[in-house]
């Protein structure tokens, strides 16, 4: 059976304060505040001497967990022009190419992360440029000060870095951008900033569930088992983050993909056993070999997308939740998709028809569709609108289920076993 989200919860201030021991939404409304305050910092840790002003061969970022993000943006907005190689590497080994020529980034909050400070070390024995970020009185700040290279403090009061990511990204693009890797400079980051603080107030506590975004999407994914979409890079980054923060912050088990390498992969769950018309093509099926005539149908009947399959895909109103069981959780898909540019390309048409045919197509067998689109602007103002946005959505959603966002007891267990 499907959970129970609480839209009284949700809707009462004071219950989701009672509830977010470690003021999970608050900490997310402060995004903007976050980029703001990552410039100035950046700016006092010198961020202009970052590879000693000059551009590196490669640059390699090192970030894992909750800041895996980061490697992902910056790969993202490097990608289309770049000058130089940009890879991500997520634990040790350091690959052997690394060298004097080449910048490491490496990104921990706490600035303990093994990965990132293994692969930091051993970059600075190698003799590449080091740019880190993290906690200032950390071991990563230590090799980056032993090593010569820049470190970037995060700020006071970032306690976790699901929701401290821009604490963490800001200064990484900031000094990408100077390097002439990316497109991003100050105003870019001020405009996404502005952004950020749009979402949050949007989606504040106080905003009804009616007409605030993040609870309505909130509501529509406890009704099912979430596959997120992007409908292409840029929002294949931000489904993987909201697959992340549905699982570790909402606890619910999210599937990801981007178009249009994963349509097949995708559309071919709606197949399955967790959709309505594949229920009432197994109800024909059984109804069909218990008949008077005691015959059943060779093959199960299958599940396509004709007229007569949409007119199965509602759910059995007679259905006896005490005889046939609780109702199976039905499949949600949560598409992320992104602003129409202007004028219109080939490109960018093609993939809306293959989104909307996706879309079409989960409809058709009784998926709940659920679509967050991009607002115009540049390509990290769009991507924090949609980040943001399902980072709020996946915390009502812990909200509204009864959990803490930032408490799971099976995750400090985990630690206690592991000694992690």
């Amino acid at each position: 059976m499907s959970p129970f989200l609480d839209e009284a919860r949700i809707d009462s201030e004071a219950a989701l304060a009672a509830l977010d021991s470690r003021g999970t939404l608050r900490s997310l409304a402060t995004a903007g505040a976050q980029v703001r305050e990552a410039v100035d910092l950046s700016a006092e840790g010198g961020i202009a001497r970052v590879a000693g002003g000059e551009r590196p061969r490669s640059v390699l970022v090192a970030s894992l967990g909750g800041s895996a993000v980061v490697s992902d943006v910056l790969e993202l907005l490097a990608e289309p022009g770049s000058p130089v190689p940009v890879s991500v590497r997520r634990n040790v080994p350091l690959p052997g190419w690394v060298g004097p020529l080449d910048l490491v980034i490496a990104v921990s909050l706490s600035g303990r992360a093994a990965g990132p400070l293994a692969l930091a070390a051993e970059a600075a024995r190698r003799g590449a440029a080091i740019l880190t970020v993290g906690a200032a009185q950390s071991p990563l700040a230590d090799v980056a000060a032993q090593a010569r290279g820049v470190h970037i403090d995060v700020g006071r009061g970032r306690t976790t870095s699901r929701t401290a990511l821009w604490s963490l990204l800001a200064p990484v693009l900031l000094g990408a951008g100077r390097l002439g890797i990316v497109d991003v400079d100050e105003r870019v980051l001020m405009d996404t900033a502005d952004r950020l603080d749009e979402v949050a107030e949007g989606c504040r506590p106080s905003s009804e569930s009616f007409v605030n975004p993040a609870k309505v999407l909130a509501s529509d994914l406890a009704e099912g088992v979430p596959v997120v979409l992007g409908d292409g890079p840029l929002n294949g980054v931000a489904a993987a983050r909201a697959a992340s923060m549905l699982a570790r912050t909402a606890r619910m088990p999210a599937t990801t993909g981007e178009l249009p390498d994963d349509a097949a992969q995708i559309v071919a769950c709606f197949d399955g056993p967790f959709t309505t018309a594949y229920a009432a093509a197994v109800r024909s099926w059984d109804t069909a070999r218990f008949s008077d005539r005691g015959e059943a149908p060779a093959d199960p009947p299958t599940v396509g997308s004709t007229s007569s399959a949409r007119s199965r895909a509602e759910d059995d109103i007679f259905a006896d939740p005490y005889l046939d069981g609780p109702a199976a959780p039905r499949l949600s898909l949560l598409m992320l998709r992104d602003a129409a540019p202007d004028p219109m390309t080939r490109e960018a048409a093609d993939a809306r028809a293959l989104a909307d045919a996706v879309a079409d197509s989960a409809r058709e067998v009784g998926v709940r569709v659920c679509e967050v689109t991009a607002q115009p602007g540049h390509p990290l103002t769009r991507l924090a609108g949609q980040i943001a946005t399902t980072d709020f959505a996946a915390t009502y959603l812990a909200l509204g289920l009864g959990l803490d966002p930032a408490v799971s007891p099976h995750v400090a267990d985990l630690r206690g076993r592991s000694g992690r």
